[in-house]
């Protein structure tokens, strides 16, 4: 039987592009013998799905993405826009795959925000056992447009990162991502854990440098980012990453208080 519970199933288009650009980057993918990705909660219709195996497409054309649904209705539904390369079935999180496959990518997004925090490690432990050695678990949340998300790449050694990714245009503050945290954090922001101090930190560094706001949106975000790495914040990547409202930081930095991965 399907692990897991029927979600709102909320979807859209482009909801997820940030995720998938962050996705094309990633060396399990490129590496792969099998580049098999997995969409885990697709949702009401097909539109995740497809798109991320176009844009993935677009790195490996022998890419293949299967989405994973527990509702049979919605896969169904989904199964009508199939195409070479793009599949669906029903399944939760034991993630069911055909033939003993294993997934080099599975991307959860929006989906375990609906569950309790508690049932957060135990569902992280069951995806990742179906990932392919060196694949990743990409798990976490965004709004309805997707212009505010944020998502944890867990592999078997466990969490490895936590990534922000935010449309700089108009915004205010960066800690407005609290709202679209993954479930893991999104209850610890409260002074003493490490997230709070995460997010605290990186709007007084986006306010310090709003002056830069004048050149662009982006260079007031990189000024911002390479402050933080300069007061010892452990910060992943590069500009080219940067300049798309991304920061990267190692799991460490925002790992809650008295987490334990238990492998």
């Amino acid at each position: 039987m399907p692990i897991g519970s029927i979600t709102r199933g909320t979807t859209g288009t482009n909801r997820l592009r940030r995720v998938d650009r962050w996705i094309a980057t990633q060396p399990a993918l490129r590496r792969a013998a099998d580049p098999l990705v997995v969409d885990l909660g697709f949702g009401a219709s097909a539109t995740t799905s497809l798109e991320l195996h176009q844009r993935l497409s677009k790195l490996r054309a022998d890419v293949e993405v299967i989405g994973v649904e527990i509702d049979p209705a919605r896969v169904k539904l989904a199964s009508l826009s199939a195409r070479p390369g793009v599949s669906f079935r029903v399944g939760g999180f034991e993630v069911p795959l055909p033939a003993g496959r294993r997934a080099t990518v599975i991307r959860a997004l929006n989906v375990l925000r609906q569950y309790d925090e508690s049932q957060v490690l135990e569902n992280w432990h069951r995806v990742v056992d179906r990932l392919q050695p060196g694949g990743v678990l990409v798990e976490g949340t965004c709004n309805e447009v997707g212009r505010v998300a944020s998502w944890v790449d867990v592999t078997s050694a466990g969490p490895q990162t936590f990534t922000v990714s935010l449309r700089l245009d108009a915004l205010d503050k960066p800690s407005v991502v609290a709202e679209r945290l993954p479930k893991v954090l999104i209850h610890r922001n409260v002074p003493g854990e490490r997230i709070h101090d995460f997010l605290t930190a990186l709007d007084k560094r986006w306010q310090y440098n709003a002056p830069l706001s004048i050149y662009a949106p982006s260079q007031r975000w990189i000024a911002t980012v390479t402050d933080l790495r300069e007061e010892g914040w452990p910060v992943l990547g590069t500009k080219s990453r940067w300049r798309l409202g991304e920061l990267t930081v190692a799991w460490d930095a925002v790992e809650p208080l008295g987490f334990e991965w238990g492998r």
